[in-house]
């Protein structure tokens, strides 16, 4: 049987994954050619190291989530299906006008009896509109069940009459949305506050950094894989999709009978579809999902872990920056005798201060210190900064949500064989894209296989 050729654009997470899970499942013979822009393949996974010191800490994607306590976990299986360890991430404090509030008692002493009653109630709120069982299957693959509603988080925010507990969710939800309440949907808001109890979700980490993840599925795949090869142009020759690409100013062509576009959402535009309906239907897709969000992080190596006499978590919520989370990256790796702190800023602050120069950042990110920490700060040795604007999604899946096919195949009728992979169709998690991967590697391996057994029925 004639090999099948298939382009997946992007090198990423998604990409990767693509790649992995069709050639586990696909039973007829399969060549991969994957294209990445840049030099490097991981996408917003990116484990770096320091150059004072060389210890790792997380520049991208700094947790998975774990939902195996309500059912399988195919992100967690596969990690474990690559030989990668986890260590368990938590906590549970926010850092509000220089006190670390912890749970209501703290609520109650620090923001008073009346902060106190409005969280609980809120709480309770949050809790009866979405179950944890409803939280898990929040995906709505055949579609939404019911008409949206329009009106935005903000709106539901509003009902909480003392501003201090207004205050304490915004900041303990605000770096995890990476948008503003009034950019995202009642339904996304509200899962971001609850994703904070165990009950709905846990948190954990790879040992060793995140970025073991993509080099390990690239290790496993036999793709060719073309890096600085940067895609501008998709469109179908005869019965075959051609993709254009330039590396260092030379061009080529390639044809394939399948392609997957598994680009973030803000660089689909990048890309020329060509074709009226097929141009017309990726810009639909592109509009649809186009909900940006946005996330800086600075982080700071330091010559010991000063903070630990007073915080122990794996990281903190703090009201800097419209609230912002502190991570402790040298809790991913005891022993050492350095110390990391890690500011993740989210939502429409970070347009601003991404045009900042990475001094002005860093600086910015010590004095939002608390005050109880500040002395800290002559313990600095080295800062980096990393800016992923526009590389999330502030409404994933739309405002509406489609079914899966409707998600991942633009244009379905001339251009069934153009696939997209993202986190935007699901929920802006790594746990997305490989559902989201999932979908299309088993959508291609199975109509190979059905392809395959119509050419090779006899006739008689």
């Amino acid at each position: 049987m004639r090999m099948k050729h298939v382009g997946i654009i992007g090198g990423g997470p998604g990409g990767l994954m693509t790649a992995y899970l069709l050639e586990k499942m696909a039973d007829t013979p399969v060549s991969i050619t994957l294209f990445e822009a840049s030099h490097r393949l991981g996408g917003k996974v990116l484990t770096p190291r320091f150059h004072h010191v060389p210890v790792r800490y997380e520049a991208g994607a700094a947790e998975f989530y774990d939902y195996a306590h309500f059912d399988e976990d195919p992100l967690k299986d596969l990690i474990a299906e690559l030989g990668l360890s986890i260590g368990r991430m938590g906590g549970s404090a926010v850092i509000m006008r220089d006190q670390i509030i912890s749970n209501l008692e703290d609520i109650r002493e620090h923001l008073g009896p009346h902060a106190q009653r409005e969280l609980t109630a809120f709480d309770q709120l949050a809790k009866d509109r979405i179950n944890p069982a409803e939280f898990f299957h929040s995906d709505h693959p055949d579609g939404a069940p019911h008409p949206p509603d329009d009106r935005r988080f903000d709106t539901l925010l509003a009902g909480i009459a003392e501003p201090a507990t207004r205050q304490f969710v915004e900041h303990l939800i605000h770096s995890d949305l990476a948008t503003e309440p009034h950019r995202t949907s009642i339904t996304y808001g509200l899962q971001n506050y609850l994703m904070n109890d165990p009950a709905y979700m846990q948190l954990y980490s790879i040992v060793g950094g995140n970025e073991q993840l993509p080099r390990e599925l690239a290790a496993r795949i036999h793709a060719t894989t073309l890096l600085e090869h940067r895609v501008e142009r998709v469109d179908k020759q005869g019965n075959k999709l051609r993709v254009t690409s330039h590396c260092r100013g030379v061009s080529r062509t390639d044809e394939f009978d399948y392609v997957v576009v598994a680009l973030p959402h803000n660089s689909v535009p990048n890309v020329t579809f060509a074709g009226e309906h097929l141009s017309a239907a990726v810009r639909e897709h592109q509009s649809h999902y186009d909900h940006p969000a946005h996330y800086l992080r600075v982080t700071i190596l330091f010559d010991r872990p000063f903070w630990r006499s007073r915080l122990s978590d794996s990281f903190w919520m703090l009201d800097s920056f419209g609230g912002c989370c502190l991570y402790d990256e040298s809790s991913r790796e005891p022993g050492h005798s350095h110390g990391i702190l890690g500011w993740l800023l989210g939502g429409e602050i970070v347009r601003e201060m991404s045009s900042w120069d990475d001094d002005r950042l860093i600086a910015a990110a010590l004095d939002s210190l608390p005050e109880f920490l500040q002395s800290g700060r002559e313990h600095f040795l080295e800062g980096r900064v990393h800016r992923w604007v526009g590389a999330v999604n502030a409404m994933p899946g739309g405002d509406v949500y489609h079914n899966l096919d409707q998600r991942h195949r633009p244009e379905p009728r001339q251009h069934a064989e153009l696939l997209f992979v993202g986190d935007y169709l699901f929920d802006s998690t790594l746990n997305g894209v490989l559902d989201s991967a999932e979908y299309v590697a088993s959508c291609i391996a199975g109509e190979l296989a059905e392809r395959s057994t119509v050419q090779t029925t006899p006739l008689y």
